[in-house]
């Protein structure tokens, strides 16, 4: 009779929320999600590529993201390589999918529209909308960013034509 092999047991992680997202290269589309694990610990995992690459599919602690993320030399740019330490053993592509998860979710952002080459965007906003997910809320809408406008001009003001006053609707007596 064969010896039956150990099975591993995925931990237990509700999902709290799925995107999907563009590959750093553009050239397919990521699907990955957000999850809670038994210790309320915030997790994320790629798991789906429609370009067919390989990946791990595992749940990794945002927590260690963030860790790894923090840990880049401040002056240099940040690249998928800072996320190798997260998957050893695993296939290569995983750290950059993950990169390009990041990315999408505000947590990285882009530096001189360089495809590879990342800064830390708004890890806090990214924390509070997680943390209403988590929560059972809706996540709250990210601030847009927009440009101030410069105050109208007062030439154009001045150069238009007034309204004519609304006409009254009683009849003369």
């Amino acid at each position: 009779m064969a010896k039956a092999k150990p099975v591993s047991i995925e931990p237990s992680v509700r999902v709290i929320k799925k995107a999907k997202c563009p590959t750093l290269s553009s050239k397919s589309e990521l699907y990955y999600c957000l999850g809670v694990d038994a210790d309320d610990q915030l997790m994320m995992k790629i798991y789906s590529n429609s370009g067919g690459g390989f990946f791990s599919d595992e749940w990794v602690s945002v927590s260690k993201i963030l860790e790894a993320l923090e840990s880049c030399d401040p002056d240099k740019p940040i690249t998928s390589i800072a996320l190798n330490g997260l998957f050893k053993g695993r296939s290569v592509n995983t750290p950059a999918f993950l990169t390009a998860a990041l990315k999408a979710e505000g947590v990285l952002a882009a530096i001189d529209d360089k495809q590879r080459s990342h800064e830390l965007g708004d890890v806090d906003a990214f924390l509070v909308q997680a943390k209403a997910l988590q929560a059972g809320k809706p996540a709250p809408k990210a601030k847009a960013v927009t440009k101030a406008k410069a105050p109208p001009a007062k030439a154009k003001a001045a150069t238009a034509k007034p309204k004519p006053a609304p006409k009254s609707k009683k009849k003369p007596a």
